[in-house]
């Protein structure tokens, strides 16, 4: 299906199914804009997070897509089942600057190139993206030079960027603490019970893989219970 938005306030959402995207995704609606979500089915550990994304858009009354690709060369734990996924680590030990094994090689520029090519075919005005930089796992490209450079790269290789309609790239958590992007959510009224951010899947999160711990400690500092595990 093709959708296309030329004469309306249109935004292309990054949507993971994760406690991020969700709140980048309601915050988008709450600016007026009308939304087109991107989930990306690219070779992960499990489904579960696809699943929930398709949840999180129809509840948000979104367009979606699911986009298909694969990464054959592999280099993360998140693509190798056979690479053991980091656990039980703390705050501290992730934010020493090592770069962890769930990193996917150049992830988000290759989501961000894809909503690149969408924003320019539907006529999308801004780009959304969950991306945080304060309480995450220590990957670069989440970091606010990086997300300004892919910016500038819009502007000089997009029709709407060469025609002086820049593609805005809109990051509205990086500089917010978990618990800051919890609270902001909760009063957009994001339905949390449906997000998905373990990174092992399985029928209930397993508490001690880097997401699951980040968001932990974001329930418990913006002082709500998690709904997947109240």
């Amino acid at each position: 299906m093709i959708f296309y938005y030329a004469n309306m306030k249109t935004a292309v959402v990054l949507l993971s199914g994760g406690l991020d995207s969700a709140t980048a995704l309601f915050w988008a609606a709450s600016k007026g804009f009308q939304t087109h979500c991107l989930l990306f089915d690219y070779g992960q550990r499990h489904k579960k997070e696809i699943s929930s994304a398709l949840k999180i858009a129809k509840i948000s009354g979104s367009s979606r897509q699911i986009v298909k690709i694969r990464l054959p060369w592999g280099g993360s734990a998140l693509l190798d089942k056979k690479t053991a996924l980091p656990k039980e680590r703390s705050v501290k030990e992730m934010s020493r600057g090592k770069i962890p094994s769930t990193y996917v090689p150049a992830r988000n520029t290759i989501f961000l190139s894809f909503a690149l090519s969408c924003a320019d075919a539907i006529g999308a005005e801004r780009i959304v993206i969950g991306a945080n930089a304060v309480d995450y796992s220590g990957y670069p490209d989440c970091r606010p030079d990086y997300m300004r450079a892919m910016e500038k790269a819009a502007a000089l290789g997009t029709r709407r960027g060469t025609e002086g309609n820049g593609i805005k790239i809109s990051a509205p958590l990086i500089h917010l603490t978990k618990a800051g992007i919890i609270r902001l959510g909760t009063k957009l009224k994001v339905p949390y019970q449906y997000t998905w951010s373990c990174y092992s899947g399985g029928a209930s999160p397993c508490g001690k893989c880097d997401s699951c711990l980040l968001r932990q400690k974001g329930f418990e500092e913006a002082g709500f219970l998690d709904p997947l595990l109240d």
